[in-house]
């Protein structure tokens, strides 16, 4: 049923919390689950988080709902090992986001007046760079970006942290020059076959087509799942005519897949990606 009550809700997250107590309690718990450490569990939630957007992709409330029960699981239970170690605790967590999202939101907390979203956004950038650096000393204003981003995510990120302060191509157009010198650039080291030249003048491409999509206010990491997307489901039309003519991809040749190809993108092309 949607909707939730909210005592219900409080009462589950108990029950949960003290179910992972017991997985990892050394006298009757779960041997795999106690032998779990924190590097273990780190992997499974960003493998988890994603599993969570590959369900708000699909759209899918029920795929939503297990995937965001799963990842919370995982958020408890990474929460649980830190406990143990004498780290900190669940409530030490919930008080300091608590407290976090009052202190970003004065407009609503607070006394403070906003005439947008915009400005809300400005004022949250402000509040974290200027009350929230890490650690006690000066830092890069890079240091806010994870180590642990994936590679796509991360140079949008950084690009547009470095464009805060001024750091930042003009226009859409001056990044295509950009892309454009990358891709002379990648030509000529293939030329040369130096495979650690062609490591970087492909990174130098990838980054400028990511500075592209930031210009053009693109989500990177969105547009090239939705283009997977899109690969995996013509491809997968091309699997299924190949099969009722009793092919398979690596009997049939290439022009046969690029005809099934092109069919494909005129009969999937009203797909919403």
């Amino acid at each position: 049923m949607p909707g939730g009550n909210p005592s219900r809700a409080e009462e589950r997250f108990g029950k949960l919390l003290t179910l992972i107590k017991r997985l990892r309690n050394p006298e009757g718990g779960c041997p795999w689950d106690i032998r779990q450490t924190k590097a273990d569990v780190g992997r499974y939630l960003l493998d988890e988080t994603y599993e969570v957007l590959d369900a708000v992709d699909r759209d899918s409330p029920a795929g939503m709902k297990e995937e965001l029960g799963d990842l919370l699981f995982m958020v408890l239970f990474l929460a649980r090992i830190a406990e143990e170690e004498n780290l900190f605790g669940i409530d030490g967590i919930l008080d300091d986001i608590t407290a976090k999202m009052i202190r970003r939101h004065p407009h609503v907390f607070g006394d403070a007046k906003v005439e947008d979203a915009a400005e809300v956004k400005r004022n949250w950038d402000r509040i974290k760079r200027d009350v929230e650096k890490r650690g006690g000393g000066e830092t890069s204003m890079l240091a806010r970006v994870p180590m642990a981003m994936p590679a796509l995510p991360r140079a949008q990120k950084l690009t547009a942290e470095a464009a805060k302060v001024g750091f930042d191509w003009d226009s859409a157009q001056s990044v295509i020059v950009k892309v454009e010198e990358e891709l002379a650039e990648f030509r000529e080291a293939l030329s040369g076959k130096n495979p650690d030249r062609l490591r970087d003048e492909i990174g130098d491409l990838l980054f400028s087509i990511v500075n592209l999509s930031r210009h053009v206010k693109v989500n990177a990491e969105e547009a090239l799942r939705a283009t997977n997307r899109k690969f995996e489901e013509r491809f997968l039309y091309i699997e299924e005519r190949l099969r009722e003519r009793g092919k398979d991809p690596a009997s049939a040749t290439l022009e046969e897949m690029d005809s099934l190809w092109e069919e494909a993108k005129k009969k999937i092309r009203d797909v919403v990606y």
